[in-house]
């Protein structure tokens, strides 16, 4: 159950977010005052207890409310499982109080890295050790969280040197390191979504979170990818209950709202288990197919959704909470991995198989 003021600020702010109109800077906050960047955390690491299941809930809540706000959750809270599956303890100590509380932001840089780990395209940035470090070359051309009052981002290189690729904690104010303007993009506008540009960026060894990224990323995956599938299941929740409400006049759709509901909670059942009895890391195929039915569950339940509006779904007066759902699970297919890559990750391990 979310903070009754987080709610009310995300309902009163969920068009302004997607649209841009919300300053982006106070996002994070609101998120970090509701308590739920400490949700799965333990205790002893200054988290609010629970696990995995408890945070893609709380997650789930926050994108009933705006997508945008839990896409900036999403990419914040899995920038801090980068840091708990990081062996470098110090550079965990010295940046986690920041970012549970929401004063510095967390950007994954990784869509990129999950898409390498695949076979679907190469790193984009490369290093060249130095004494103390490297210098990093290349670009990030969409990374979310990338607040301008301070971010870090985690990215994946490649070593000019060869070897096992690295995953860096890069910090926002090194020379170098260049954030273009916001993405324009037709929703999700207060995300702080942009691209990076590095050049001769000089890293010390200090911000290393992992020395071989084919060993780091599939640990990473279940909880990358997991959590990203809050943002299906908080939309479809939704829009399944903007159905409910509007029964009254279309009780012909109660049959199919029962079974939609039905599908969607088997999934996220489905999503649960897995994330708790760590079959996601032998079998990432399992997560795949649960990633693909939860975003056709939520474009099923939008449409659901604009049948059981009728009309006024499409006037601008009543339909403007609509009209966002819409644009939100435009976005849902689309999102590294996007359903594409998974379902031609699917195929090329059928036919390995075969």
């Amino acid at each position: 159950m979310l903070d009754t003021q987080l709610s009310q600020w995300l309902d009163a702010q969920a068009q302004a977010l997607d649209l841009g109109q919300c300053d982006p800077q106070s996002v994070l906050a609101q998120l970090a005052a509701g308590g739920v960047l400490r949700i799965g955390i333990d205790q002893e690491l200054g988290g609010s207890g629970g696990d995995l299941t408890d945070t893609l809930e709380a997650m789930a809540e926050v994108a009933s409310h705006s997508l945008a706000a839990a896409f900036v959750c999403w990419g914040q809270r899995a920038f801090i499982e980068y840091l708990l599956h990081s062996p470098n303890q110090a550079l965990r100590e010295r940046l986690l109080p920041a970012l549970l509380s929401g004063e510095l932001a967390g950007a994954t840089g990784l869509s990129n890295a999950m898409k390498y780990l695949s076979g679907i395209e190469a790193l984009q940035v490369r290093a060249r050790d130095q004494e103390h470090g490297w210098s990093l070359n290349g670009r990030l051309h969409w990374v979310t969280n990338l607040r301008r009052s301070g971010f870090v981002v985690a990215a994946a290189v490649e070593r000019e040197e060869g070897g096992a690729p690295l995953i860096l904690a890069i910090p926002d104010a090194l020379p170098g390191l260049q954030r273009s303007d916001d993405l324009q993009l037709m929703g999700l506008q207060s995300s702080n979504t942009a691209a990076l540009d590095l050049e001769q960026v000089q890293l010390t060894r200090d911000w290393l979170l992992h020395d071989d990224a084919r060993v780091f990323l599939p640990a990473l995956r279940p909880g990358f990818l997991g959590l990203q599938c809050a943002l299906s299941i908080g939309l479809a929740r939704r829009a399944l209950a903007e159905v409910e409400s509007h029964l009254g006049q279309r009780s012909i759709l109660q049959e199919p709202l029962q079974q939609q509901r039905q599908a969607l909670e088997q999934s996220v059942t489905q999503l649960k288990a897995g994330l708790l009895d760590g079959r996601f890391l032998g079998q990432p195929a399992a997560l795949f197919r649960v990633r693909i039915a939860l975003a056709e569950a939520t474009a099923s339940a939008v449409q659901l959704e604009l049948q059981a509006s009728g009309g006024k779904a499409y006037l601008c007066e009543h339909g403007s909470g609509f009209a966002r759902r819409w644009r939100e699970s435009a976005f849902v297919p689309i999102v590294t991995p996007s359903l594409v890559q998974l379902r031609a990750e699917l195929q090329r391990q059928a036919r390995n198989v075969a």
